[in-house]
């Protein structure tokens, strides 16, 4: 079972507007600034409308702790399902989306956010990803923003910002090795980068299987366990993935936030989200990198 070639963006439009009238998408409002810092214009979103997301996290919460069903994915509400795209998996549209046309992508059966990623979650990433320009990303854990524990990739539609480049952190790639496992040298902590062949957005078969050998040599690249072809593996440390057609990254989590701003994978492309205008001022006066240096772990340069 896997999506029909070329249908998925139109689901995910169709979904979208579906799940409005149902009453079952809620889209967060924010109004967005740009920070320079380091070469980068970081995009800034501050949220505003929480409200509904925290009371829906808590009643999870509560759930968990007397015992009781505590996960959104299962069953997954069926006005937010968009397709089924693999054996293995689906895509769902974020509920609370600050982000328009946001999926996760999820495993049909039960697996922590804590394990590594198989190479059928890079099979479900890829058939997604050559159907629309996206940035897919995970969180891996909690210290490094998951806040559900089903495992699920995310994926936001390219470009991220309504001006300048289409990521963020595009301006600093231009220093990153051509070829072979990497750094980004004006990224002062520790982290992995390669670049992809563009063609392997036309086979994702093949993509995925390349880009799961990649991302276990990036774990080993940075001192985390690689994946296991036969089993699930747990991951030894946190970590942040980003991957677009074009590049990997992949960032090991020293904590979550940075005071109390929670940073996601998305804060490493150069995409952060905030709360508070108290907390925009914060992070324009310490500055975005360092505030990722913040959560990471010491490399070459810190």
């Amino acid at each position: 079972m896997t999506i029909k070639n070329g249908t998925l963006w139109e689901n995910i439009v169709r979904t979208t507007k579906n799940a409005i009238s149902a009453g079952a998408l809620f889209s967060i409002p924010t109004h967005y600034t740009f920070i320079e810092d380091g070469g980068m214009r970081f995009f800034v979103r501050v949220l505003a409308g929480l409200q509904r997301k925290d009371e829906a996290r808590k009643k999870q919460e509560a759930a968990s702790q007397s015992g009781g069903q505590a996960n959104p994915f299962s069953p997954p509400e069926k006005e937010l399902v968009v397709a089924d795209i693999s054996d293995t998996h689906i895509a769902l549209l974020n509920k609370y989306n600050v982000v328009e046309h946001h999926l996760l992508v999820i495993t049909r059966s039960f697996e922590d956010q804590d394990m590594l990623l198989t190479l059928s979650d890079f099979e479900a990433l890829w058939l997604c990803m050559t159907e629309y320009d996206a940035l897919g990303f995970y969180n891996g854990g909690r210290e490094a923003g998951a806040s559900q524990q089903h495992k699920h990739l995310q994926l936001v539609p390219i470009p991220l910002a309504p001006e300048g480049p289409a990521i963020p952190i595009m301006p600093l790639l231009a220093e990153a090795p051509i070829h072979g496992i990497g750094t980004i040298p004006r990224l002062r902590f520790l982290h992995a980068f390669v670049r992809l062949d563009r063609g392997l957005v036309n086979a994702p078969r093949d993509a995925a299987e390349t880009t799961y050998n990649l991302y276990g040599d990036m774990l080993k690249r940075v001192g985390l366990n690689p994946p296991s072809p036969s089993h699930l593996t747990r991951q030894s440390m946190p970590y942040c993935f980003v991957v677009t057609r074009d590049w990997m990254l992949l960032v090991p989590r020293s904590r979550e936030c940075f005071e109390d701003i929670s940073l996601n994978s998305l804060a490493f492309a150069g995409s952060l989200f905030l709360r508070t205008e108290h907390q925009l001022d914060r992070l324009k006066a310490y500055g975005p990198l360092n505030a990722l240096r913040s959560v990471a772990l010491p490399g070459a340069g810190s």
